[in-house]
């Protein structure tokens, strides 16, 4: 064994005063492993190094006495190890250059430094050992002096340092773009707000526990300024969308808002505060170090920040993007969309059905007040039927804001009832400079079934809610399966119907009017027949109100007053002259702005007199919406068309309006002359008579069925009848035969 000499040497060693404050960050030493055979050489390498430091650290000596050692000694501890004094020939010739092989393909460690040292000149390595094994440097003992030693020592370890921080850096890179790869991926401001937090100590190696803070206005539905936690872990994670100073821990909330006022990372000894800003979206993130970040993590840190800066904004817009989506920006309840979701979300769960409702409250004449007291005051009422809402029923129920003026419930029934939702009405609402009194209608229904979905028990709701709204004797109904049976029974004869009138199978059949004087026919009402898919024939009662709700009485009833004046025109060609025809007109007709000059255009098409047609409306018509009905009938009473009012005194007549409209002719209703029994007085159907005779108006009585009804209401005055009598309604072409064989006006 080669002595190695130490005579002469001029050691080098950095004194203490030398080393800056910020080398002195780390108090950490240097591991070297000395591996070699000779205990004599462990000593004196100890001896010669021993009071040697850089950067403030100081060497720790690890010994290994053969390869395989030293293999086993790399293998358990070689990524704290920073230099390998290493002999060369061991147990074997070759067994040090072993271990640097070994060392650096199968242990994969590359950033410890290696010096070979040999007491045998003739086994030195070749140069291409050197470097194909990454060895710094290679001595005989012999030649290798104290100085030389620390030297070569000081070189390698500058150079470990270098290669340390380089793959440090490499590996701090690579976990902030997959950190900011995996946030990036996060659409929810809590869930990117906690990666933060862990990403943050998984870069400075710490376990997670850090807030994420931001002011409420920039991300969150808060109507103040101040500071909310977004996003915690630890210790933390209990106070996440809690306003910050709820921590109740002095310096987090003064630290935080000193970053967000000067908009810059704070690094103290053991906490930091990191800035986040992108577009105005910004953010801090306390993080409870317990020690100084070296300079090489806080660049990690920075970049990393940076990085992630954008997601954040990304992380906002998307919940701002889904606010819209998914709530009402007037009153920030859920809206429709995720009034279904949380519906879904309490069927699919294993949440107990038993007992929960849901209900559509709806407020009752809600378009009088915007109308009234302007849009304004509409939207303060219903920001106060909201609040109230929300502080009556608790956290414990569920709502939205369904439609205009429809909030949803969900909730068990003690609390989502008729008399709880009543309650919360009983009082008036402030809106403004208006105190409001306001009365609901509530449609509720019971989640009873597991496999129904949000927006089957939404419908069913809303059926429920329709019902109560056609109810005389309360304000709310339960939904029950025949209510959706009658909808959706509706709905399919709304389909056929439709279906029918497209296809021309609707029929115009014709019921023959008589003189009660002469019995000769003066004219014939045109009555709509729906043919039944089972034979027969849908009763009008059945389907008029069908199309009248589905707007289809405006196309089928331009099709009838069309079809009822082209028939007409026939008749006349073949020589009845002066017989008229009367065709019903509905509400919606009255509505449609076309309908005044689609009459005037039919009879300049058809060539027909106006007189010749007469428009037969109902007391319920007229009541509806009087102003326009009168209007309308003015100015085709004007254009020669005559009016008649059908099933007179069946309805609520304001005597003014029936003094308003220009009429030609009063319909007995059928009820009243049903009435007339040998030996009894009708005084109803006399009256009528009698009023329209004051009028100046002709009268016709309907449902004349047997000979003494004709007699009496020919006694009492009237003009006219029509029923069974006489003739039932029949198809055109029967029609014709009828007028063929019976005495016709001339």
């Amino acid at each position: 064994m080669s002595q190695i000499n130490y005579e002469n040497d001029e050691l080098i060693f950095l004194e203490e005063d030398e080393v800056s404050a910020e080398e002195q960050e780390s108090s950490d030493a240097w591991n070297v492993l000395i591996v070699d055979d000779d205990e004599e050489i462990h000593s004196v390498t100890r001896l010669a190094l021993a009071d040697l430091a850089l950067n403030g650290r100081r060497l720790n000596f690890m010994h290994a006495y053969s390869g395989e050692q030293a293999l086993s000694v790399l293998s358990e501890h070689g990524s704290d190890i920073a230099i390998v004094l290493l002999d060369v020939v061991m147990e074997t010739d070759d067994a040090g250059l072993q271990v640097a092989r070994r060392m650096r393909e199968e242990l994969q460690l590359n950033e410890p430094r290696i010096i070979l040292r040999t007491g045998q000149p003739g086994y030195a390595p070749e140069e291409s050992v050197i470097k194909e094994y990454d060895i710094n440097d290679y001595k005989t003992k012999t030649e290798l002096t104290r100085s030389k030693l620390v030297t070569t020592i000081i070189a390698s370890l500058r150079s470990y340092q270098q290669i340390l921080t380089i793959n440090q850096s490499r590996v701090g890179l690579e976990k902030i773009i997959a950190s900011a790869a995996n946030l990036l991926e996060e659409h929810s401001i809590k869930g990117f707000c906690e990666g933060v937090v862990t990403q943050i100590s998984s870069l400075i190696g710490l376990d997670a526990g850090g807030v994420v803070c931001a002011r409420a206005g920039s991300v969150l539905d808060k109507d103040d300024d101040s500071v909310y936690v977004l996003g915690a872990a630890g210790p933390f994670a209990s106070y996440i969308n809690e306003r910050l100073d709820s921590i109740h821990d002095e310096k987090i909330v003064e630290q935080v808002a000193k970053c967000l006022k000067q908009r810059d990372h704070i690094y103290e000894k053991d906490f930091s505060v990191l800035y986040m800003n992108s577009s105005g979206y910004e953010a801090a993130v306390y993080v409870q170090v317990g020690f100084a970040i070296n300079v090489l993590h806080r660049q990690l840190l920075e970049v990393f920040m940076s990085s992630i800066s954008v997601g954040y904004e990304n992380v906002n817009l998307f919940h701002q993007l889904r606010n819209a989506a998914f709530r009402d920006m007037l009153t920030k309840l859920p809206n429709r969309n995720e009034f279904i979701n949380m519906l879904d979300q309490m069927q699919k769960s294993s949440f107990d059905l038993d007992n929960q409702v849901a209900a559509l409250v709806d407020v009752n004449h809600f378009s009088d007040i915007n109308d009234g007291l302007g849009q304004d005051a509409g939207n303060l009422l219903l920001i106060a039927i909201a609040e109230r809402l929300q502080s009556a029923m608790g956290q414990d129920v569920k709502m939205g804001r369904i439609g205009a003026d429809v909030f949803g419930l969900i909730g068990s029934d003690s609390k989502v009832n008729p008399e709880q939702i009543s309650k919360v009405f009983n009082s008036p609402f402030k809106a403004g400079d208006h105190t409001l009194p306001v009365n609901v209608t509530v449609g509720l229904c019971r989640l009873l079934d597991e496999e129904n979905n949000g927006l089957n028990i939404l419908k069913q709701s809303n059926i429920a809610l329709n019902r109560a709204k056609k109810s005389l004797t309360a304000n709310y109904e339960y939904y029950a399966p025949e209510m959706e049976e009658k909808t959706t029974w509706r709905l399919g004869m709304i389909r056929q119907l439709r279906s029918d009138f497209a296809e021309r199978k609707l029929e115009l059949w014709y019921q023959p009017q008589v003189d009660l004087v002469s019995e000769s026919v003066v004219g014939m009402e045109a009555l709509l027949r729906w043919p039944a898919k089972e034979g027969g024939y849908v009763s009008p009662a059945v389907f008029v109100p069908l199309a009248e709700y589905s707007g289809l009485i405006i196309d089928i009833g331009a099709w009838v007053l069309e079809e009822a004046c082209n028939k007409l025109r026939l008749l006349q060609e073949r020589g009845f002259p002066h017989l008229r025809v009367a065709v019903n007109i509905s509400m919606p007709q009255f509505r449609d702005p076309e309908f005044i000059s689609l009459v005037k255009q039919c009879l300049i098409q058809t060539k027909i007199d106006p007189k010749s047609l007469e428009l037969e409306i109902t007391e319920s018509v007229v009541m509806d919406e009087p102003q326009i009905v009168v209007d309308s009938l003015k100015a085709l009473k004007e254009f020669g068309v005559t009016i008649a009012i059908d099933d007179f005194g069946t309805g609520f007549s304001s005597m003014s309006y029936l003094q308003k409209l220009p009429l030609d002719r009063l319909k007995v209703d059928r009820s009243f002359v049903s009435e007339v029994n040998a030996g009894k007085s009708a005084f109803i159907a006399e009256t009528i008579v009698t009023l329209g005779n004051k009028l100046g108006l002709q009268t016709i009585a309907e449902g004349v069925e047997k000979r003494e009804q004709a007699s009496y209401m020919l006694r009492l005055g009237c003009d006219e009848a029509q029923g069974f009598l006489y003739a039932k309604p029949m198809p055109f072409d029967e029609l014709t035969v009828f007028l063929d064989n019976y005495q016709v006006r001339n």
